[in-house]
């Protein structure tokens, strides 16, 4: 019989992490979340289309982004850590305009959102970009 162990460090890193990639709201990190920074979506040609927040759950030591903008809106949803680890999260229309991304773990780092939405296919300048400020735990 073969025992696996891990080492210290990998043992410890694989414990600390345990809500990467997951759903904030369905995983309860979303309950007792707050909202900790929030930026402008803006469209060169449509001004201010929405806003992006970054989000921080306390009780499980994680980020997320989310995002209102139309309904009519699709896009990209961005999370980034300061170690390196990010996330991506593709949206559909719909859900009221309302839209998150997946928690990455960032206890005592920063993190930081980005998003991209685009409606009407994009043409004729109909998408926008925001970006949230570095948020550190």
């Amino acid at each position: 019989m073969t025992l696996l162990a891990l080492a210290p460090a990998q043992a410890q890193a694989a414990a600390r992490k345990p809500y990467d990639h997951q759903d904030p709201y369905r995983s309860g990190c979303g309950n007792s979340a707050r909202v900790v920074k929030t930026a402008k979506i803006n469209s060169r040609a449509n001004g201010e289309v929405g806003t992006i927040k970054l989000m921080w759950s306390g009780k499980c030591q994680t980020n997320w982004v989310e995002v209102r903008t139309a309904t009519s809106a699709r896009g990209t949803i961005n999370l980034y850590t300061a170690d390196g680890r990010s996330d991506s999260f593709r949206f559909k229309a719909g859900n009221g305009g309302r839209h998150w991304g997946d928690m990455l773990w960032a206890k005592d780092m920063c993190a930081w959102g980005s998003t991209s939405v685009q409606w009407n296919g994009g043409n004729g300048g109909q998408n926008g970009q925001g970006t949230t400020g570095k948020a550190c735990r």
